[in-house]
């Protein structure tokens, strides 16, 4: 298989999550795509919030894949009075004040921000305590939330250093020249 490994090894892990297919027959594709999806909380619908309506913010709105895996973006808020008010695609941008009421009335589930590196701890703390429970940070920093909160960080500087490492490292220290999705 591309990945290395085995048809029985994959059977075995699969197995891990329950019972799939039919003895003898295998699956069929496609009901096996519907349960890994599901095993991995893609099988639904999440309802998110964006925090910030910059150009960052705007660009993944604007990022139709989102809502074609079910990521449905149904509230954006930013702190600049000239952006409060606008709506984009049926979505009023609102200022964080309304954070809090706004998330739990729309029963937000997950938190993207993309906001300004000094603003970012202060807003996911907002988030947080109004019950969010999943954050994806686009700021260029490091925010601290209780262990009950996942983050998931996208530093793009990062990203790259890691393709410029991959671009002028010697071929024997390089890990693979292909994305690692990290």
């Amino acid at each position: 298989m591309e990945a290395g490994t085995t048809a029985a090894q994959v059977r075995k892990d699969l197995s891990s999550f329950g019972s799939f297919g039919k003895r003898g027959l295998g699956y069929t594709t496609e009901e096996l795509i519907t349960s890994i999806r599901a095993i991995l909380g893609l099988g639904r619908t999440w309802r998110v919030a964006l925090l910030g309506a910059g150009r960052i913010g705007s660009a993944l709105y604007e990022y139709g894949d989102f809502r074609a895996r079910g990521f449905d973006i149904v509230a954006i808020f930013d702190a600049d009075d000239g952006k409060i008010g606008e709506v984009w695609e049926g979505v009023e941008i609102q200022h964080p004040d309304r954070l809090a009421d706004t998330l739990k009335r729309e029963r937000i589930e997950l938190a993207v921000i993309a906001v300004p590196a000094d603003a970012a701890q202060e807003m996911v703390d907002r988030v947080v305590e109004a019950g969010i429970r999943g954050v994806l940070n686009f700021a260029p920093r490091r925010i601290r939330v209780p262990g009950h909160v996942a983050v998931q960080d996208v530093n793009m500087v990062m990203e790259l250093e890691a393709l410029a490492f991959q671009l002028t490292a010697p071929e024997s220290e390089q890990p693979s020249r292909r994305a690692t999705g990290t």
